[in-house]
């Protein structure tokens, strides 16, 4: 069979390829179509610009992809109530008719007719929003400003159905290779049920118009999508490219039964300066042993593009998946799975927190706070309801508590379960973001109060994602979390050196320096913030937190580092008991 062959074999029911593709091996992605380079004028790697929806994107010269860059000024959507004054998709019909017929020959040329010609298009829905007005305002603004999102959202799903129909009709493409992350490693950064309020029927036509025109529909996202599996199979997505290990591959195959074929597998864990050859080869096999005769599976990296960030580990994953291939293999539908436990999260949508409720005692005591005002307080900051939060705040003062206890026995309290019901997957980001804001309201009203003791804090923290690195939401969420546990935190940004960590934390008394990393390429500056800390002679009096997609225990161990976790909440968790030890 040829890889197309494969690939369109893959996509049947009860297909029955002949061995496994070589991840990317099938798609030919066609970039640079003229709708591209009239949006992304000027945009490209080492580069920062401005886009034609006037979004500022900056592209590191290690970095697989470009990513938005926000602050007050740089920021287009700033006020999500009156978007339409913001907001304003690029002309593509004015502008983007001329070019074709040169693209088309050239890509299908290169292309052949062995392998799926992909239109290729980055920035989906839910990625464009948070371009626009920046991650969190988009999450807390699905509950607060439910009438505009829809309106935005709807705006954006024109946009990016017209753009869809003019690939089609002038690329003339095999398939859409379409691009947005819905979640994060371990979750969903929404409630399933929040994402197909928004989401799902602006997706179901665009997927539509692609399956319609007869055209194959691939949807690329590197996050935790368990919950909505049906959801993406019943809008037409017939290849979800990116799947994570997280998601218990095994039993995403075995529950899809055929209905959607699923692409990737091999995580960035791998994708390492430092990763040997047997560490690589080790880790494919495992994938390919373990997830490989399953059916309806194509070993790649996860990432939306081909290749690895370091050319080294790419062909020892594709030298192990030949000499799997060569080997003699008998389909077994239902294998066994060893070594491993696989089991698929269920949905957990049913708790109300976000929405509006009558705040009764019973309320109260079913979500274990208990009763009294201090209960109050922490129920509704757990809810992520400010109006609630600052009235029981208010109720606090009123009864003669402190700002301490309140803090205390209230917030922080609230907080608290807030993180611990974000680590068993009962909360998401979303959710998180609105206790954060309550939080910050409630610290704003209390200030006042704080004097002396009251105003003292757990202990000191700064906060960065490492130098070459510009990603900054997980490095937000641990931030959050951090002072909603009583810390004082200084966060230093993104891009941070070293010796900008540790000259912060020697010259603040910081009794914590927690950094951040999503790129494989950066992990490296956090070894040297250690480093320097002991240069500093201050290693002994601060503890050096680790965290980021690719950051794992043993990395923590290698550099020295003394506290690694893989959530925000986590890492609070952390952090306190490091205090009171």
């Amino acid at each position: 069979m040829t890889p197309k062959e494969i690939f369109l074999e893959l996509l049947k029911k009860d297909g029955r390829p002949e061995r496994l593709l070589d991840q990317y091996e099938a798609l030919y992605l066609s970039f640079g179509d003229p709708i591209s380079r009239y949006v992304n004028e000027g945009v490209g790697k080492g580069k920062t610009a401005v886009n034609k929806w006037g979004v500022t994107v900056t592209w590191p010269e290690d970095a697989p992809g470009s990513i938005p860059v926000h602050s007050e000024e740089k920021t287009v959507l700033k006020d999500i109530t009156h978007w339409r004054d913001y907001v304003h998709a690029p002309d593509i019909e004015a502008h983007c008719q001329e070019g074709w017929d040169e693209f088309r020959e050239r890509k299908r040329a290169k292309c052949g007719d062995d392998h799926i010609l992909c239109g290729y298009m980055a920035t989906g829905m839910f990625e464009q929003c948070h371009f626009l007005m920046g991650f969190e305002d988009t999450l807390t603004n699905l509950y607060e400003h439910p009438k505009e999102m829809h309106e935005l959202i709807d705006y954006i799903a024109d946009y990016r159905i017209r753009y869809a129909k003019m690939l089609i009709d002038n690329l003339h493409p095999d398939a859409i290779f379409s691009h947005d992350d819905w979640g994060a490693k371990t979750q969903l950064f929404m409630k399933p049920e929040i994402w197909r309020e928004f989401f799902k029927e602006p997706y179901r036509r665009f997927y539509g118009m692609i399956r319609d025109a007869g055209v194959i529909a691939i949807h690329h996202s590197d996050s935790y999508l368990v919950p909505i599996l049906d959801d993406m199979v019943e809008i037409g997505i017939q290849c979800w490219q990116g799947i994570l290990p997280e998601n218990n591959i095994p039993e995403v195959i075995r529950y899809l039964d055929g209905r959607m074929a699923v692409m990737g597998g091999i995580g960035a864990a791998i994708d390492r300066a430092d990763a040997a050859e047997e560490e690589v080869r080790a880790y494919v096999r495992d994938v390919l042993q373990t997830d490989g005769p399953l059916g309806h599976f194509i070993p790649s990296i996860t990432y939306g593009i081909k290749g690895t960030v370091f050319p080294h580990v790419d062909p020892y994953i594709d030298d192990e998946i030949a000499k799997y291939n060569a080997e003699v293999h008998i389909p077994h539908y239902n294998m066994p799975v060893t070594g491993r436990k696989y089991v698929l999260k269920p949905d957990r949508s049913g708790d109300d927190k976000g929405t509006a409720d009558d705040g009764s005692s019973a309320a109260l005591r079913q979500n274990g706070f208990g009763e009294g005002v201090l209960a109050d307080v922490a129920e509704a900051l757990w809810k992520g309801n400010k109006s609630r939060t600052l009235h029981a705040v208010r109720s606090a003062l009123d009864e003669g508590h402190t700002a301490q206890e309140i803090l205390g026995g209230g917030l922080i309290r609230g907080m608290q379960k807030v993180g611990d019901d974000f680590t068993d997957g009962n909360l998401f980001v979303s959710e998180m973001l609105l206790s954060a804001k309550c939080m910050t309201a409630a610290i704003d009203l209390l200030r006042p109060h704080m004097t002396g003791d009251s105003a003292e804090q757990l202990g000191r923290v700064c906060i960065g994602t490492v130098k070459g690195d510009l990603h900054d939401i997980g490095k937000n969420l641990v931030k959050i979390m951090l002072e909603g546990s009583g810390f004082d935190v200084i966060d230093l940004g993104s891009d941070v050196s070293a010796g900008e960590f540790v000259e912060t934390a020697k010259t603040k008394h910081c009794d914590f320096i927690c950094c951040s990393s999503l790129l494989t390429t950066t992990m490296g500056e956090m070894g040297r913030v250690v480093e320097l800390a002991k240069e500093a002679g201050i290693r002994d009096q601060v503890k050096i937190m680790v965290g980021g997609a690719p950051v794992t225990q043993s990395f923590c161990d290698e550099i020295g580092a003394d506290i690694y976790t893989d959530d925000a909440a986590e890492a609070a968790r952390a952090a306190v008991e490091a205090v009171q030890s």
